[in-house]
């Protein structure tokens, strides 16, 4: 039977976005994956990305879903006359280093941090990821999925065995090395928190290796969903219990597919990834940085960089402004997301010589260069940024349809309207609005000083609530004030 991928979307509700496709487990059949991975390479074909006899890099992280999936994405690379080089079990930032570097395109099993009954598939061009502009070029490749491959339930009937695993853990870690430099973190004692990150082990070889006393922390043999930017009660009491009996410099972790970074200050306390993606920013010379509207306001108030754009929230977004921004002769560019992930968009200086661009998340980078600065603690650095706190949380559930009711009342009228909006939603607690910004969701400034930001997420039924305030607690009394203004107006 011959398809479209669009058409594949509608049948198994498995959306595709800014971070790939995803759904649910029980959604994302062989059939689906297959689908998706042979319209991905069809339309690489017609970029000229691809050819039958082609490579193409696969990798995916710790969920039980993963080697499945896995293995119908390396039928549909065969099936289209490629040959699947299997990365292994790796961050998906040292699957992209590795597929860049040798032109050709890439795929990644994940669901980064969602829980373990969702995943997806993040798909990478041969030298950067796909962006929005290419989603509508995959959508209307047509493709083959009958020839007998699937059974009644959509699954594979005959098992597809990957290839062996292809080295590119090596050339991750002498990146960092030597840009760094060996023994840049002598003297530091750092606690790797491992959960079930595919980089736990990478990122700890890293650390050790440039010199630090480490110690491996929270092993988890069940997935664990670590949301960078939504940080669990659960790590907030672990972090500070850790440090406060291990006495650290700093904890070290990372999300589900280890392209988003989460570090903690000597006292345990983790550090937001915007204030991250600024100190790193700082760090490595940037005069232009592009970041999602929902980033922290710091980093226009340090008045440290030449440019700062502001995009929607996504990788795409942030590297399409990237690429603006080099275009236009900028010396350094860098971008970076709340999440923290770090995107490097020129080549900058290293201790061994230099580091080339990796325009993709990344979460090395940016912690290590926080660990190696020159300032005496992690919150000495932080001391040095203009005080605006962001803080962010979620309703769940909160499914899809609420959403597009709840946006479609605050974005009627015009400007003025809007205003008044946010006012009568917000104005008891936060002071009268005084703008609204629709890049992505509904973002408002207030009189007091604070910012009030939702947006519905694009993979999960859940409706996300940034706050931005000149102390953490009037963030976090922000954010609980306007969850429970949004629930009292959803009725939930």
């Amino acid at each position: 039977m011959t398809t479209t991928v669009k058409a594949l979307m509608a049948e198994c509700g498995v959306a595709f976005g800014t971070s790939g496709a995803r759904g649910l487990v029980t959604a994302m059949t062989d059939r689906v994956c297959y689908g998706y991975t042979a319209g991905f390479l069809r339309f690489m074909a017609e970029q000229g990305e691809f050819a039958p006899g082609g490579a193409v890099a696969l990798a995916g992280d710790l969920r039980p879903s993963t080697p499945r999936i896995l293995a119908a994405c390396a039928r549909a690379v065969r099936d289209l006359g490629g040959v699947p080089v299997f990365c292994g079990y790796v961050p998906t930032p040292a699957l992209a280093l590795y597929a860049f570097g040798q032109g050709i395109p890439s795929l990644m099993v994940t669901g980064s941090h969602i829980p373990a009954d969702r995943n997806g598939i993040k798909f990478y061009r041969s030298a950067g990821e796909v962006l929005k502009a290419d989603e509508a070029g995959m959508s209307r490749q047509e493709i083959d999925l009958d020839g007998g491959r699937f059974d009644a339930d959509g699954m594979l009937i005959a098992a597809e065995v990957l290839p062996p695993v292809t080295d590119v853990e090596e050339a991750y870690v002498s990146r960092y090395i030597n840009h760094f430099g060996p023994g840049a973190l002598t003297g530091k004692r750092i606690g790797v928190y491992q959960h079930s990150a595919v980089g736990r082990d990478v990122l700890a070889r890293i650390v050790a290796e440039l010199g630090a006393e480490i110690m491996l922390l929270g092993r988890s043999d069940v997935f664990v969903p670590v949301d960078t930017e939504a940080i669990r009660p659960e790590d907030v009491v672990l972090g500070r219990e850790w440090a406060a009996e291990h006495h650290f410099d700093a904890i070290v972790s990372t999300d589900g597919d280890s392209d988003r970074p989460l570090i903690a200050d000597e006292t345990g306390k983790w550090l937001r990834g915007d204030v991250l993606g600024i100190l790193c920013a700082l760090r490595v010379g940037a005069t232009s940085v592009a970041t999602p509207v929902s980033s922290n306001t710091a980093v226009e108030a340090c008045g440290q960089f030449a440019h700062v754009v502001r995009t929607r929230i996504g990788s795409p977004y942030v590297i399409s402004a990237m690429v603006d921004e080099l275009n236009a002769g900028s010396a350094c560019v860098v971008g970076y997301e709340a999440n923290g992930g770090f995107l490097l968009g020129s080549t900058i200086p290293g201790k061994l010589g230099t580091t080339t661009p990796l325009p993709t998340r990344d979460a090395v980078l940016p912690m290590l260069a926080v660990l190696t600065a020159d300032a005496t603690s992690v919150s000495a650095q932080l001391a040095t940024l203009p005080q605006r706190i962001t803080y962010s949380d979620r309703i769940i559930p909160f499914p899809p349809e609420a959403s597009a009711q709840l946006f479609g009342q605050l974005t009627a009228g015009d400007d003025a309207a809007q205003i008044a909006l946010q006012t009568s939603l917000f104005g008891s607690f936060a002071g009268a609005a005084q703008s609204v910004d629709l890049t992505d969701g509904v973002r408002a400034h207030f009189a007091g000083g604070g910012v009030i930001h939702l947006r519905g997420s694009g993979n999960a039924p859940e409706l996300r609530c940034y706050t931005e305030g000149a102390s953490e607690a009037e963030a976090v009394a922000l954010n609980s004030a306007a969850t429970a203004a949004v629930k009292a107006l959803m009725g939930l």
